[in-house]
């Protein structure tokens, strides 16, 4: 068997720019990245995880239960617990990307993950009975975890009534991500927004 993602795509050529976040994305060859679970109870297991694996477990969700940019977002359990549903919008997702960018997919979902990682954030903490907001540094493994629920989130939005199929949404939503676009991405506008309003709780 072949060790290329989905039989097509090499996951050796595939370069992390962002020096913190090498540690976090896995990109160790494999043909398909279901790893059934074995490092969910082990700490810091996520780093095991192949990065197109986690892209795929974020997409298995049940919407957002509550509105985001105006509308109550739902799947109605259509992608909870379907890995093998969510691994083909993943693998048809990755076509229409390899077709339109003619790169490697996975390169273009690291540079998607990389432009919609945010630096920094912010917390609400309590002090003297008074509650106010502070800026804090995002530790690698949340920054990948943020960039991925944006990105599948993007997704399901784009998708969500809509002509157009949850493959073709993410594939765009990822496309534009790698593009660093400002004005279409969902995950770079949410990046920017967050960094925005840590500088403000500083």
């Amino acid at each position: 068997m072949s060790d290329k993602l989905f039989g097509k795509y090499a996951l050796e050529e595939v370069v992390v720019s962002d020096p913190s976040l090498v540690a976090y994305v896995n990109l160790d060859p494999v043909a398909y990245p279901h790893s059934h679970g074995r490092q969910a109870k082990h700490m810091f297991g996520k780093r095991k995880v192949n990065i197109v694996e986690r892209l795929m477990n974020k997409l298995m969700r049940g919407g957002t239960g509550m509105k985001t940019s105006g509308k109550v977002i739902r799947t109605n359990g259509s992608l909870q617990g379907q890995k093998t549903k969510v691994m083909r919008v993943v693998e048809e997702a990755f076509a229409i990307i390899a077709e339109k960018t003619k790169k490697n997919p996975a390169q273009v979902l690291v540079d998607a993950v990389q432009n919609s990682a945010p630096r920094e954030d912010f917390t609400r903490v309590s002090f003297g009975g008074v509650s106010y907001q502070v800026a804090v540094d995002v530790s690698a493994s949340r920054r990948l975890d943020m960039a991925l629920r944006n990105i599948t989130l993007a997704a399901i939005m784009g998708a969500f009534s809509n002509r157009r199929t949850l493959a073709e949404a993410l594939a765009n939503e990822i496309e534009l991500a790698a593009r660093g676009d400002v004005q279409n991405s969902y995950a770079v506008k949410k990046r920017d927004e967050t960094e925005r309003m840590a500088r403000s709780a500083r």
